[in-house]
């Protein structure tokens, strides 16, 4: 089982991305998770919701503000179809977003290629533990092992609102960001103690093999974990109701003058889940 590409699977929009990524301000952030925590999962008609960027560990975040140098996509998805999510640059919220559609709204954010150089003490454990153990033994047959690691890393980012009744008939879908988790299921019909199956796309195919795994915000230490199948899929039992944020991290060789050994990819999906079959799980 392979979860790298060689340099010839890299879109060329990369090498200018890149580039451009380089060229922006220095200090970058560390490679952490990074997900969206609009202010409600649940929205009343009308309301107009903060739709916040967060970056850090174990589902402890700092806020990212809205930065447009960063910014690749910013948007919102409906019945209505696909809209920009505006914001004041340098605000946190990032965003802010009317729901005003009865159904799923899908909120996505991808960040453009970022670079940063990581002690090889820390590249080797962040590997460790994003299941990434194809590149551990890919450095080590280069004899990279005791080496930093310049890295560009992207985020991908995704939340799902829900207005309304929901329905399995209102599903999320993909948005076509370089890494990301696609629900296969609407989990706003779901409550705790079911399963969630989802799909990974890299590049818009489905990316075997991969570690997916899944926190709640009461226990973020008590993560649910998974291999995507052959198919990309890969399906999680969800024990308790609350804010649930799932993420999985891809790792290729950057492309042809990158200035990088390696390029990332962070994709989050966050939602509520119902606590039980008759309502929402306390906020």
């Amino acid at each position: 089982m392979t979860i790298y590409r060689s340099h010839s699977s890299v879109p060329r929009r990369w090498v200018w991305l890149v580039a451009a990524a380089l060229a922006l301000s220095a200090g970058p952030l560390a490679a952490h998770d990074m997900w969206i925590e609009p202010t409600s999962f649940l929205p009343d008609a009308g309301k107009i919701i903060g739709v916040r960027l967060r970056v850090g560990q174990d589902f402890l975040g700092d806020p990212l503000p809205r930065d447009p140098a960063l910014i690749e996509q910013f948007i919102s998805v409906d019945s209505t179809g696909r809209k920009p999510v505006y914001g004041r640059d340098g605000a946190d919220p990032a965003g802010l977003l009317r729901v005003a559609e009865p159904g799923l709204s899908i909120l996505g954010y991808q960040s453009r290629p970022k670079p940063i150089v990581l002690p090889a003490a820390t590249f080797n454990q962040y590997l460790k533990e994003e299941g990434l153990e194809a590149i551990t033994e890919l450095r080590a047959r280069r004899n990279q092992t005791g080496s930093e690691a310049r890295e560009i890393f992207m985020r991908c980012a995704k939340s799902l609102l829900y207005y309304g009744t929901p329905t399995d008939a209102q599903a999320d879908r993909a948005l076509g960001f370089t890494l990301e988790l696609v629900a296969e299921r609407n989990p706003y019909t779901l409550r705790a103690g079911q399963d969630l199956p989802l799909s990974l796309m890299y590049e818009g195919r489905p990316l075997s093999g991969a570690l997916v795994v899944a926190m709640n915000r009461a226990n973020p230490l008590a993560k649910i974990m998974g291999r995507t199948d052959k198919k990309g899929r890969v399906t999680l039992h969800l024990p308790q109701g609350g804010m649930w944020l799932i993420k999985a991290v891809h790792m290729v060789p950057a492309p042809d003058g990158a200035n990088a050994e390696w390029a990332s990819f962070w994709a989050s999906l966050t939602f509520e889940l119902k606590s039980d079959g008759t309502g929402v799980a306390a906020r």
